[in-house]
């Protein structure tokens, strides 16, 4: 279909992808169980953003500018870790009570869309992924139709299955949110996770 070599494969590949937790995925959660579902889907909204960002870089060859000039990859995934770290710490030193006094002048807007999409363009390592990832599903008589419609693919998948997690997380936290202590715990495990995912990759980076 499509020219897409292994279609059944590649959809079950793009699935799995997303259902691995990530940085996106706690941004998701954490933008859900503050706002709801506004601000899960906006969330949601960041993420593809900068996915398709980084496909549409893969498939335009940026990594070839990458891989001449290994600095400016480095010197991404540095800021990547620093950001993430950063917000992991903001969530650690938030307070739960505070947000629920003050519902309405937390993450106003579309604060949760831009957190997400600076946290899918933290991790550079993304755009190597889809350019090792896309060439497994190209065949002699593939076009640049072919790479438009992987794109589209990995975009309609990732949303649905985001949504869904923003619709699942949304009634977790419903009914979490009479508990002070549920709350409390929820965006300190968040903030760790932040940290350590931003850790990880530091780790790896040296």
């Amino acid at each position: 279909m499509f020219d897409i070599q292994n279609y059944g494969t590649f959809i079950t590949a793009v699935v799995l992808f997303q259902l691995f937790p990530g940085a996106g995925t706690i941004a998701i959660l954490n933008a859900t169980a503050r706002k709801g579902l506004s601000g899960g889907m906006k969330a949601v909204l960041g993420t593809l953003s900068g996915d398709f960002t980084y496909m549409l870089a893969a498939v335009l060859g940026l990594s070839a500018i990458l891989g001449a000039h290994a600095s400016i990859l480095t010197v991404a995934q540095w800021i990547g870790v620093a950001y993430l770290c950063w917000m992991g710490w903001k969530l650690l030193r938030s307070s739960p009570t505070a947000q629920a006094i003050h519902p309405a002048s937390v993450q106003q807007g579309w604060t949760f869309f831009t957190q997400a999409f600076a946290v899918s363009l933290t991790n550079p390592k993304v755009i190597m992924f889809f350019m090792a990832f896309f060439p497994l599903f190209l065949c002699d008589e593939s076009t640049p139709v072919t790479l438009v419609a992987l794109m589209v693919h990995v975009t309609a998948l990732s949303f649905l299955i985001q949504t869904g997690l923003v619709l699942v997380g949304n009634a977790v936290a419903n009914r979490l949110s009479r508990s002070r202590y549920a709350a409390l715990v929820a965006s300190r495990f968040a903030g760790a996770a932040l940290i350590g995912i931003g850790v990880k990759l530091a780790m790896n980076n040296r």
